[in-house]
């Protein structure tokens, strides 16, 4: 099961769905509600919900338990699953995530504030824009601005603005040592949007985990280490 990240959708993980599908997975990769082809059902809604509707999709299709790979908002889906729903969840791969978002820079405060001035007042596009920015700000990086901004555009503005609401709040830091999940944490070093302290306190209050930091990779390392991510997931989930 692959879970996208705030804005993207399931496009995002063409790069890995070859890779997964030779070793041998089933591979189900949905967008999330009011994301790509997911309508926005109305109201206000939490992580918990989002994963619930993770759960239901995999009771529905007959696939659990699985392997989760979750990356950014997607982890926090996937935390949310197997703390909610430990019974539908085999493996845990988190991908530059969080289990509470609370950065240690202002630069980086700055950024989300920008982030959720802009989704609240001039819209979805010249948000998709300045995320692409922070996330591709390589001239060579240019196709994949455009492709990540072609998929941020096709979510629902309401839906988009509940959602990060719903990442503000999430903070499931004190439950964190009930996931009894095989997990693996993985991190682009050079990742601007979630602090790698964050996500070295899942590292800490998870038993057993282990932790892959992918150098000359940021906060899409899916698309800029495809390779030495692809290997570090069949690996972990092989073995």
């Amino acid at each position: 099961m692959l879970l996208h990240g705030l804005g993207a959708t399931s496009q995002s993980w063409d790069l890995q769905i070859p890779a997964l599908t030779q070793a041998g997975f089933r591979v189900i990769a949905p967008d999330a509600r009011g994301f790509g082809c997911s309508p926005y059902p109305g109201g206000n809604h939490r992580i918990a919900d989002m994963a619930d509707d993770v759960a239901a999709l995999l009771q529905r299709i007959d696939g659990a338990p699985a392997h989760v790979i979750g990356i950014s908002m997607g982890g926090t889906l996937a935390l949310q699953l197997a703390l909610d729903h430990a019974e539908l969840v085999r493996r845990l791969v988190l991908v530059n995530t969080f289990a509470s978002l609370r950065p240690d820079r202002p630069s980086v405060w700055l950024y989300f504030a920008l982030r959720m001035l802009l989704v609240n007042t001039v819209g979805l596009q010249a948000q998709a824009q300045t995320v692409a920015r922070r996330i591709f700000p390589r001239p060579e990086q240019s196709f994949l601005r455009e492709t990540l901004i072609a998929q941020i555009c096709q979510a629902d503005p309401r839906g988009y603005r509940v959602t990060m609401r719903a990442l503000a709040l999430f903070d499931v830091t004190r439950r964190l040592g009930e996931i009894r999940a095989p997990t693996l944490i993985v991190s682009g070093a050079d990742d601007t949007t979630v602090p790698l302290k964050s996500q070295r306190l899942l590292v800490e209050r998870i038993s057993g985990a282990r932790h892959l930091v992918i150098a000359a990779a940021g906060h899409a390392v899916t698309v800029e280490q495809p390779h030495a991510f692809n290997q570090a997931i069949v690996e972990f989930l092989t073995s």
